[in-house]
C-alpha cells in the first residue's frame, strides 16, 4: 500500500464523538480535488456481511459543505447521496461536514455513549463518488468529554501517524479498504498472541471481571494457526499483517461481522472465560463464543478474499445477489465447528454433539421443503434478513443447510477418491485461484459454473445430480447413508410421547406469546396464529414458564381447550396434542464401523 505525500491528492476525514450523551459523531471530509461539475457523495446503503439495505444515511441529521471558508450549496439526489454546486475557484478543496446519530448497538452500524465508541465505516463516512481508488486518510480525534480521558482506539486499520492503540491518523489506499476496518474507542481489555508469526490483539469492551484472557489467548491461538495452516498449509502464511478480535460485551447478546483483518462482534459476558470458573471445562456459553470466533475468522479467506463474483466488486448502493451464500456462508459454518475439534479445543463428543443440533435445527422445519439454498441465498436481501413469523414454514437457512451441504460434500468427495481428495481440496483450490491476489489485483469473483466444475475436477466425478438435488433443489440430504461408510452412528431420539402444540414462544414478559406456529402442528390445526397470548390451558394460567410442565400432564392425543388473546379479543380453541416433533439427532463413532473419522482428520496437501 502507498502511502499518499504531498502531491498525492487524498481524501482526508476527521471524526469525533462530540457529544457522547447524544450519540453524535461529527465527521469532517475534505475533497483536494473535488469533480468540476459538482462532487457527489454518497454514503453506502448496506455493510458487506450483512445482506439488507440498511440506508445508514437516515443517521445523518445535519449536513453542510463550504470551500475557501465560504458556504457551498448541497442538493439531494436520492436518499443516500448529495451533490455539492459546481466551485467558483477550480483550485480549490471542498470540505463536508455532518453529524452522524449513532446508537446501534450492534457490529453493523455505529454506536456511541459515555462507555465507548464503536462505528463501521459504511456508517460514518460519506463515499467521494470517482474518486474511491485515492487514498482516504482518516483521522480519529479523541472526544473532549471527561469520560474519554482514558480511552484508547483499537482498529486494524494501519496507522499513518498515530501510534498503535492511540488516536491520530491512520490510512487506507482506497474506500473499499477504509470501511472494512472497524474502530473502536474505550477503556477496553487488550492482549495479544502471535499466530505463525502473525499478531492478533483481543480487545474487550464491557464490564467482564475476572476476564480469563490468557486462556482466552491460548484458545484463539490454537483455532487461527489451525485455519493459516488449512489454507496455506506449506508457507503456513496469514493473508494480513495484523488481525484484531474487537468484543463488545453485554447482558444478553450474539453477534459477528467480518472484516478483511479484524471482526466485531458481541457477545454475553457470561459466555467469556473467568478465573474464578470452578472448572475449567468449557461452558456451552464459552463454546458458542469461540465458534463465533472460528466463523468469523474463517471468513478472512472465505467471502473477504474468496468472494462471489457478484461481490466482485460491491455496488453499495442497491442489493448484490448471488446464489452462492450457501457455500460462503454454509461453509464457513461448516469449518468454524470442525476447526475446534482439528485444533484440539474440543473433543469428538462435543464436535457431534453441536454436529447433531445442526442436523437436528434444519429437519425442524418445514421451510426446507419449499426453498432451496440456492434460492435461499438469492432471496437474503428480502427474505432471510427479514424474517417473520411464517419465517420456519418458508425458508430454509443457508448458514445451517448450508453446513450440511458442506458435510455431505465432504464425504462425497473422501468416498469417491477413497479419501485421497476432501472439500479441504476444494477450499485450497478456490482460495489459490481466486482469492490468495484478489486486493493485489489479480484476484476475481468466482462464478456458480465455476463452483460446481471445481467440485467435478477436484474429485473426478460427476456433481450436477447432487447439485440439483441438494442445492438447486430441496430435497433432504441422506447424512445417516452417507456417514456410515466412516464409522460415524446417526441416531434420533425424538422423544414422541412428549406432548407438544408445535409451538416456538416469544420473549413478552411473563406472557406466554407464540413467536411462530410450525405448519400442521396441533397449534396450527387448532386455529392459533403466531402473536397469540396463551391465557389458559383447561382453565389453568399459562405463563411462558410454566407452559411445558402443563401439557407434561397430558397424553399425546389429548384434546385441551386453551384461552389465547389475539390483538384485544378472547378466543377459545381445542387442540389435540400431538408428539413432539423436534428431531433430536445425535452423532458418534461406532465401534463396530471402520476406525475412520472423515472430516475430522484434514486432508493431506497436495
Amino acid at each position: 500500500m502507498k502511502k499518499p505525500n504531498k502531491n498525492t491528492p487524498a481524501i482526508a476525514y476527521s471524526i469525533v464523538g462530540h457529544d457522547l450523551a447524544a450519540h453524535l459523531f461529527h465527521v469532517t471530509l475534505t475533497v483536494d480535488a473535488p469533480a468540476e461539475g459538482g462532487q457527489v457523495f454518497a454514503l453506502p446503503a448496506w455493510i458487506p456481511g450483512s445482506y439488507m439495505i440498511r440506508e445508514f444515511s437516515r443517521n445523518i441529521v445535519r449536513i453542510r459543505a463550504e470551500s475557501n471558508g465560504e458556504p457551498v450549496a448541497l442538493a439531494k439526489l436520492d436518499k443516500h447521496s448529495w451533490q455539492a454546486a459546481p466551485l467558483k475557484d477550480h483550485a480549490a478543496s471542498l470540505t463536508v461536514h455532518y453529524e452522524v446519530y449513532a446508537w446501534d448497538m450492534s457490529v453493523r452500524a455505529a454506536h456511541l455513549d459515555q462507555n465507548h465508541a464503536f462505528y463501521n465505516g459504511t456508517s460514518v463516512f460519506l463515499r467521494v463518488l470517482g474518486q474511491e481508488d485515492q487514498p482516504h486518510v482518516v483521522d480519529i480525534q479523541r472526544p473532549a468529554d471527561e469520560a474519554a480521558k482514558t480511552w484508547r482506539v483499537a482498529t486494524s486499520l494501519p496507522e499513518l501517524k498515530a501510534k498503535r492503540y492511540g488516536f491520530g491518523t491512520y490510512i487506507a489506499s482506497n474506500y473499499d479498504e477504509l470501511i472494512d476496518h472497524p474502530v473502536e474507542q474505550g477503556d477496553f481489555a487488550l492482549a495479544t498472541f502471535k499466530a505463525h508469526g502473525i499478531p492478533h490483539d483481543i480487545v474487550i469492551s464491557g464490564r467482564v471481571p475476572n476476564l480469563d484472557l490468557p486462556r482466552l489467548c491460548a484458545d484463539l491461538k490454537k483455532i487461527c494457526e489451525t485455519q493459516i495452516a488449512f489454507f496455506e498449509p506449506k508457507a503456513k502464511k496469514a493473508p494480513m499483517d495484523r488481525y484484531v478480535f474487537m468484543t463488545l460485551a453485554v447482558g444478553d447478546g450474539y453477534g459477528g461481522l467480518e472484516h478483511r483483518a479484524s471482526t466485531a462482534l458481541i457477545c454475553a459476558r457470561a459466555d467469556l472465560p473467568s478465573t474464578t470458573a470452578a472448572s475449567k471445562e468449557i461452558s456451552d456459553g464459552y463454546l458458542q463464543y469461540l465458534g463465533l470466533c472460528s466463523h468469523e475468522y474463517f471468513h478472512t479467506w472465505n467471502v473477504k478474499r474468496i468472494k462471489p463474483a457478484a461481490f466482485a466488486p460491491y455496488n453499495l448502493q442497491v442489493e448484490n445477489y448471488s446464489p452462492l451464500l450457501w457455500l460462503f456462508e454454509g461453509f464457513t459454518s461448516y469449518y468454524d465447528d470442525l476447526m475446534l475439534v482439528r485444533a484440539g479445543v474440543i473433543a469428538e463428543p462435543a464436535y457431534f454433539k453441536l454436529l447433531g443440533k445442526t442436523i437436528g435445527s434444519v429437519l425442524r422445519g418445514s421451510g426446507r421443503t419449499k426453498q432451496s439454498v440456492a434460492d435461499s441465498s438469492f432471496d437474503a436481501w428480502g427474505k432471510y434478513y427479514r424474517q417473520d413469523e411464517n419465517a420456519p414454514n418458508s425458508i430454509i437457512s443457508y448458514y445451517t443447510k448450508g453446513s450440511l451441504i458442506a458435510l455431505a460434500l465432504d464425504l462425497s468427495i473422501r468416498a469417491k477418491t477413497g479419501g485421497k481428495k476432501s472439500l479441504d481440496d476444494v477450499m485450497r483450490a478456490l482460495w489459490q485461484r481466486y482469492g490468495r491476489d484478489f486486493y493485489e489485483g489479480g484476484g476475481r469473483g468466482v462464478t456458480p459454473a465455476e463452483v460446481e466444475a471445481l467440485f467435478d475436477e477436484i474429485s473426478g466425478g460427476r456433481f450436477k445430480p447432487f447439485f440439483d438435488k441438494y442445492i438447486r433443489g430441496t430435497e433432504d440430504l441422506p447424512l445417516a447413508k452417507m456417514l456410515a461408510p466412516f464409522g460415524v452412528k446417526y441416531n434420533d431420539e425424538r422423544k414422541s410421547a412428549k406432548p407438544s402444540l408445535d409451538v416456538n414462544l416469544g420473549k413478552d414478559g411473563n406472557d406466554c406469546k407464540l413467536s411462530s406456529v410450525h405448519e400442521n402442528g396441533a397449534a396450527h390445526r387448532a386455529g392459533l396464529s403466531a402473536g397469540d397470548i396463551l391465557m389458559a390451558v383447561d382453565g389453568l394460567r399459562v405463563t411462558a414458564a410454566n407452559l411445558e410442565t402443563l401439557l407434561s400432564r397430558y397424553g399425546v392425543g389429548s384434546e385441551i381447550e386453551v384461552h389465547a388473546f389475539r390483538r384485544d379479543e378472547l378466543m377459545t380453541f381445542t387442540a389435540t396434542l400431538q408428539g413432539d416433533r423436534i428431531p433430536g439427532i445425535s452423532l458418534s463413532l461406532d465401534p463396530a464401523g471402520k476406525k475412520s473419522s472423515g472430516p475430522l482428520r484434514p486432508s493431506a496437501a497436495r
